[in-house]
């Protein structure tokens, strides 16, 4: 048995307080795999094989519609799992799945899972918690999508990744994410055009910097204020 996946089992909350013959017998049946950029995890409407947790590296889910076009779901970071909806239902996978950048998984064979689950309820629980919290970020993002034009939604958008995968360095924050301007307007709902003016804005008053590798917020608290005045409009 790899310690290797014992210790990746640790990094993620729902598996932290296992006792030892309980991570015994999830790290057997738990399967590293790695990924490369750009490398598809699952595809839309096949059938579920595994459920996933982030070990290291970013993964989007996204949806795709009968254009072809792209709309994100979600930007996953390490220790976290995906898709949410699938244990039990015998539903196919919601969203494709997408890594950003090179990463490595966990894979959990979906009956295995499901076992495992039935028999220790205690990180059982901890899942219902989670995908609870998942709902809950779903439902904001859909009353959002309905209260808010383009440039509010960008906003909200840039201030969510800042909170999600930035990493305060002094007063800014950098969020170390490849994503282009066609990826957030698939984010938003919006064009990329849209995404191009409302960043270069940004740029001009000195509030954000886009790099190679990322975006650095430089200016947090003005971000803040946009998005609160963009409240008061609404």
């Amino acid at each position: 048995m790899s310690q290797h996946i014992r210790d990746m089992l640790r990094q993620i909350g729902l598996f932290r307080d296992l006792a030892e013959g309980e991570m015994d017998q999830l790290a057997s049946i738990a399967l590293r795999r790695s990924f490369g950029k750009k490398e598809i995890v699952f595809t839309e409407g096949t059938e579920v094989e595994a459920i996933y947790f982030v070990g290291s590296g970013l993964v989007k889910t996204f949806k795709t519609d009968e254009t072809g076009r792209e709309r994100i779901v979600s930007i996953l970071k390490e220790g976290e799992m995906f898709p949410h909806t699938v244990l039990f239902s015998g539903q196919p996978y919601p969203a494709s799945a997408e890594t950003i950048v090179p990463s490595v998984l966990l894979a959990l064979p979906l009956r295995s899972f499901e076992v495992f689950l039935e028999r220790h309820p205690a990180p059982a629980f901890r899942l219902i918690r989670g995908m609870s919290d998942k709902i809950v970020e779903l439902q904001k993002r859909l009353q959002e999508a309905g209260a808010f034009d383009a440039h509010d939604r960008g906003l909200r958008f840039l201030a969510d990744l800042a909170e999600h995968v930035g990493e305060r360095r002094g007063g800014a924050i950098h969020i170390r994410l490849p994503l282009t301007h066609q990826d957030i307007a698939s984010a938003i709902g919006t064009s990329r055009e849209t995404v191009s003016r409302l960043l270069n804005r940004l740029k001009r008053e000195g509030i954000l910097e886009a790099r190679r590798n990322g975006i650095v917020i430089r200016d947090p608290e003005a971000l803040r204020r946009e998005i609160g005045a963009a409240d008061g409009r609404n």
